[in-house]
This record gives structure tokens, sequence and C-alpha cells, in this order.
């Protein structure tokens, strides 16, 4: 069973990662304790996964350096891998093989015995509620069931540490579930993790801290409760009825707003962060009565991730792969 770490699992400082003229990561520090979860959180293209690769040794950076469970990531990159499980954006199997097979592959890459690599392997496959589908070829299951096999595969050998690198993309929010469950649960057992996501509610759900970074450099830190008071205030949201009058609706709350709004204007909603909420709401309901614009819906809120990322970033958070 996996023990927490006392010291810092996950220690970087100043990474720096270019590809030609594009920069990647400029001059990022991470800091993940043992035991907790860490969420990294940025526009696409922001440098969440280049930040993985150099972590699990599969990128190395132009400069910086890293440790992860105490081994320096440059000077010892295969007792790192020794350490480590990595559950990528893509599930990384073979759907011609069964659960079995893929299973008992990734412990022998490990370097666990035949016998050992039978036995884990039955054992995870019951954790991971995937005995009735063990001898099952992975082309017949589904993307939840094959993203569960991928993250077994990162646990087979117990590492203390897991990166997982957008581990719920494409999942419907069931299978997304069942995943957070399974993450939760090797947590509570002392696992470290580091998570990449741009599905708010999963760090929100998931992280003990959140780094969000922006163009290869953090931005910000905390907790999601500090995060959110940073925003501060209220947001005033309304839909529309008439999508052609958004224009005029976002002139009427952009009176009253005190940072940028958010506009899904196919959709009819504005969102407005407002520094004094009730007194807000009155004006822009006055105002969108008098003209003539008819509300379908209007209402405050406490500010959500998804504000925080707008507010820091300039952008909505978009669930799109990574380009970098």
């Amino acid at each position: 069973m996996t023990t927490p770490h006392t010291d810092t699992s996950v220690h970087a400082r100043g990474l720096i990662k270019t590809y030609g003229e594009v920069v990647a990561l400029n001059g990022l520090d991470l800091d993940v304790a043992g035991g907790t979860v860490l969420g990294l959180l940025g526009p696409n293209g922001a440098g969440k996964t280049t930040a993985v690769s150099i972590l699990t040794t599969l990128v190395t950076p132009d400069s910086g350096s890293a440790t992860v469970a105490g081994v320096d990531v440059l000077a010892n990159p295969k007792e790192v891998r020794r350490r480590i499980g990595l559950s990528g954006q893509y599930a990384a199997v073979d759907e011609n093989l069964t659960a079995t097979e893929n299973l008992e592959m990734i412990a022998r890459l490990y370097g666990m015995t035949w016998r050992e690599a039978r036995a884990r392997t039955k054992v995870i496959l019951d954790q991971f509620r995937l005995a009735d589908a063990a001898h099952r070829p992975l082309k017949t299951f589904s993307g939840g069931m094959r993203r569960r096999i991928d993250l077994a595969g990162a646990l087979i050998a117990d590492p203390p540490v897991l990166f997982l690198d957008e581990p719920t993309t494409g999942l419907d929010p069931r299978s997304r579930g069942d995943l957070w469950d399974i993450i939760r649960e090797r947590v509570q057992l002392g696992t470290t993790v580091l998570l990449t996501t741009q599905y708010l509610e999963e760090a929100d759900q998931l992280a003990d801290e959140i780094v969000v970074i922006d163009h290869g450099q953090a931005i910000a830190r905390g907790t999601a409760d500090e995060l959110k008071r940073r925003v501060g205030g209220e947001h005033l949201d309304v839909r529309i009825r008439d999508i052609a009058r958004v224009p005029e609706a976002e002139k009427i709350l952009g009176t009253v707003a005190h940072g940028a709004l958010r506009v899904h204007a196919e959709e009819g909603e504005i969102s407005a962060p407002v520094p004094h909420g009730v007194e807000a709401l009155s004006s822009v309901l006055r105002s969108l009565e008098s003209s003539g614009i008819d509300i379908v819906d209007i209402g405050l809120r406490r500010p959500t991730l998804d504000d925080v990322f707008m507010e820091l970033t300039g952008h909505e958070a978009t669930v799109e792969e990574e380009k970098k």
C-alpha cells in the first residue's frame, strides 16, 4: 500500500522549454505536497502537457530543475519512471489485447515477474470493477471502460506519484464521476496526484490546490475557494429571448460590471461580475424592461472557477486537445 510522503513529492523550479520560436514553458515553478492533488489549469497551449512531459521524463527542459518523489528528473530519469504512473489524454492501451493481457504487459514492463504481474492484475481489475470484463478485448470496451483500464495501468505498480493529463476528456458525466471516485480512493491511500484538466468542475472536485498557468508561467495558485475570493463580488447572469438584441443587453450589463463580460450570443446569455449584486440586478432589470428586451432568466450567483479562469487568462475554458 502506498504511504504518504512527508516531503514535497513534486518540486520544479524555472522550467523552460521552447520549440523553435514557440515558448511552451517560461520559468514554471511547481510544488505538490505528498498525498495531495494539484490541479494544473490553463487555456489551450498554456504548457500543461509540456510540464507533465518534463516531470515524467518524456521531454528534457532547456533549463530548470525538477525532482519527483525525491529523485532528480534529469540526473536519474530511470528511477523517476519506477516511482510514477502516467495516464495521458488518450488511453495508451492495445485494443486487440484483453484487459488482463494489457495490464500484465504493463506490469512486466515495470519489472514484475510473471507471477507478480498476474497477481497484481487480478487485484487491480477487482479494484477498478472490471473483473467481469477481464478476458474481453479492449476494442469491445466503452470509452469510459478504456479510460479505467488506462488508469489501472498507470497504477499497477502502486506508484507514489501519479500524473493525469486530461484524464476524463471525451467521457460522459457518469464515466467522469466514476474516474473521480477512483482518483479519490487512491489519494486516500497516500498517492500524490498532479492533474491537468480543462474541466473546471473537475479541479473544484478533486484538487487540494490549483495552479493556473498561461503562456508557460504560473499566474495564480491557491485552493479553489481562495481563487474564487480573488474574483470577489457576485456574478449577474441574464438570458434574453431575442438573441438579435444581445448587443443591447451587453451595453446595459456593461454599465454595472466591474470586469469582463462573458457572452454566449447564440444562447442569449450574458454574465457580468458585479460588486453590489442586488443593486446591480435591480438596475439591469429596470433597464432591460424599459428597453423592451424580454428576459427568460436573471439571477445572482457566487463566482465559480470558470469565472476565475476568465478573469486570470482572458479566455474561457474549452475542452479541446492542448497543442503544447
